[in-house]
């Protein structure tokens, strides 16, 4: 296994009066040749949007998203028709396909902080699609996003690309458990802190995992909530 740290304060970072924004790998103007994406994973967003304020409509086109909020609630309307509220321990997938338009707005009185993610799908040109499904994270790596075969009968939400599957993981303090076995695995946490190959990742801190097979993580003091992606060859 190798493994490659990636520091939440190291990464670009997109800040205004309403939004507070950390991302990944390259996004809009912040541009870096080396470092476009992780195997099937293009885009990988920590934020955090202010009360009253948020994305206005805007389309996208081919692409997997999908959304994890961590605090607070996020208003999502699309322009087929979907309008709902996106919570702590509901996951949202949205299948842009052949082209859709939707607005993420933070109508509370407090600030929203969620994690979304977009991935290159496994076939292009189909129908727009939705869904969502509320999960409870347990001591286990949980799968809610995904299309990978292994995940079929088990995963929340189903996305369209057999190659990738996300998974939730919360553990109590000093609670430990595997990695699953994948050719690349991009590990995020989503809070508290966790041991991994001796190193300590604390809270937006990622890893880029290549060949991971069974290697333990322990989590903190405080515990910990983990974000994985899986992704095959």
């Amino acid at each position: 296994m190798s493994v490659e740290i990636h520091r939440a304060d190291d990464r670009f970072r997109t800040q205004s009066d309403w939004l507070d924004s950390r991302h990944s790998f390259s996004f809009g103007p912040y541009y870096d040749p080396a470092n476009i994406g992780f195997g099937l994973l293009m885009v990988h967003n920590d934020e955090v949007v202010a009360p009253g304020t948020g994305f206005d409509t805007h389309p996208h086109q081919d692409v997997e998203i999908v959304t994890w909020v961590l605090r607070g609630a996020l208003l999502h309307q699309d322009s087929e028709g979907h309008d709902g509220i996106i919570y702590p321990g509901l996951i949202q997938r949205m299948s842009a396909g052949t082209g859709i338009q939707h607005s993420e707005r933070n109508d509370t009185e407090e600030p929203v902080h969620y994690v979304q993610m977009w991935v290159r799908p496994g076939e292009y040109d189909l129908t727009p699609s939705y869904q969502q499904a509320e999960v409870s994270p347990t001591a286990e790596f949980m799968p809610i996003a995904s299309g990978l075969p292994k995940h079929k009968a088990t995963t929340a939400v189903t996305i369209n690309q057999p190659r990738a599957g996300l998974s939730v993981a919360r553990l109590a303090p000093g609670d430990t458990l595997r990695l699953p076995q994948s050719p690349q695995a991009h590990l995020f946490v989503a809070a508290g802190n966790v041991i991994l190959a001796d190193a300590d990742l604390g809270p937006a801190d990622a890893a880029r995992i290549q060949e991971a097979d069974g290697q333990r993580l322990t989590a903190g003091p405080e515990g910990t909530e983990l974000l994985l992606w899986e992704m095959t060859d």
